[in-house]
């Protein structure tokens, strides 16, 4: 009796609303804990924790889903993305790029070489055309979601903390652009590259054109509520909702157009933003299902030498890829040697966005998605486990957040003077 409610349990499409609700509620309360305690035991972000439980869940099956991706889940996935996209793109000042150029070239140049290294590994291992274009895709996002989360459990600022959520801003705008207009023609093999661009341009400007209006409502609500008050968290968290309801029909990507709503409505509100504590606890919630749900899909990936294998060269490849590139533009846009370094390293992770695109192109064209999924899979969940440690020990080592008290050094022990006699 105990075996078969268990595995009834674990077979999430056939339970009803209020179990599958109940799960999930418990879930996302133990990986809360889970994150508490690892930060409050071993001075790592709260993502360690979620990211680790949720692999858990995956392989025991407790947190299973469909896959690719529809309903429920791909609808918490995206709103998920939506609303750490749209923050991070209110954290993009254009006034700021404008002063520094060289960070749009360092990006450009960071997701080319990207995109090249994984494209040139992925070939050499003999994977087909339409395969290695959408792992090469994928292989460019970074995830802004693992940097705002491991920047808000730091408290870290600085140069190196705002360079990372810059890039992987910009190269998750290119991915989100050029995947979604891929997924178009991705079992096509004759697609030429005027039509390529010629589709990315207009997932772009659908995006842009509801990015914009997001944003336009957005500035009129501002004006007639107070920041910090909490009819202006349910009014943004609202209009975020409904950009990822009507972005997709529409032939744009929800995502990306929440992350240009962001960076539009920076510009008309360049100070630095007073978030309602409401929306913060709102987007808590939803990011740390967002994290549990990309790790618990990606540990349920079909495992085998030869893609492990290949997974393990995409990843080493696509951080030495961002590593190089940084490291050459570097002392061109402001930024040290060592800091460079230390941005190549907080750009490590994948999550979200990778694991969205990776269910699209399973969705679009099946054949072709499996063998993405296979290679794709691996390489998210090890970049979310092993990348917000990474980001964590890039930010403590460039000196922008504080060291956990195990990681400091004890103090000296006190040396009793000696005794005087009078």
């Amino acid at each position: 009796m105990t075996e078969a409610w268990i595995a009834h349990w674990t077979q999430g499409s056939d339970l009803s609303p209020g179990l599958i609700t109940l799960k999930w509620a418990l879930l996302l309360a133990a990986a809360a804990l889970a994150g508490h305690l690892v930060q409050r035991l071993l001075g790592l972000p709260k993502l360690v924790g979620y990211a680790v439980f949720g692999t858990l869940a995956g392989l025991t099956g407790l947190a299973s889903a469909d896959w690719p991706l529809r309903g429920a889940g791909l609808t918490l996935l995206e709103l998920g993305i939506a609303v750490l996209l749209f923050e991070a793109g209110a954290r993009l000042s254009l006034r700021w790029l404008r002063h520094n150029p060289m960070v749009l070239a360092q990006s450009a140049v960071e997701s080319l070489l990207t995109y090249a290294a994984a494209y040139l590994l992925l070939r050499a291992l003999g994977l087909e055309l339409a395969v290695v274009r959408a792992l090469s895709v994928v292989a460019v996002a970074s995830s802004p979601a693992v940097l705002l989360r491991a920047v808000s459990d730091l408290r870290a600022s600085g140069p190196v903390t705002d360079r990372a959520i810059a890039l992987a801003t910009l190269n998750t705008l290119y991915a989100l652009t050029l995947g979604t207009a891929m997924l178009r023609s991705i079992d096509r093999g004759d697609v030429t590259l005027l039509a390529s661009l010629g589709a990315s341009a207009g997932v772009l400007g659908i995006s842009l054109l509801v990015g914009g209006a997001l944003a336009a409502l957005l500035r009129l609500g501002f004006r007639l509520l107070h920041p910090a008050s909490q009819d202006t968290a349910i009014v943004i968290l609202a209009l975020i909702a409904a950009c990822v309801a009507v972005t997709t029909p529409l032939g744009g990507s929800a995502p990306l157009a929440a992350l240009l709503a962001g960076i539009v409505l920076k510009q008309f509100h360049p100070r630095p933003w007073v978030w309602p504590r409401q929306l913060g606890t709102a987007a808590s919630m939803l990011s740390i299902a967002m994290f549990v749900l990309v790790s618990s899909m990606a540990a349920q990936a079909a495992w085998s030498g030869a893609m492990a294998l290949a997974a393990l060269g995409l990843t080493g490849a696509r951080l030495l890829a961002k590593l190089a590139s940084l490291l050459l533009t570097g002392p061109v846009s402001a930024l040290s040697l060592r800091q460079s370094a230390w941005v190549g390293v907080a750009m490590f992770p994948m999550s979200a966005v990778a694991l969205l695109l990776t269910s699209q192109f399973v969705a679009a064209a099946p054949t072709v998605g499996t063998s993405v999924t296979a290679i794709a899979l691996p390489v998210i969940l090890l970049t979310e486990l092993l990348g917000a440690a990474l980001v964590g020990l890039a930010l403590v080592r460039a000196h922008e957040a504080a060291p956990p008290r195990r990681w400091r050094e004890p103090p000296p022990a006190e040396v009793d003077a000696p005794e005087t006699r009078p």
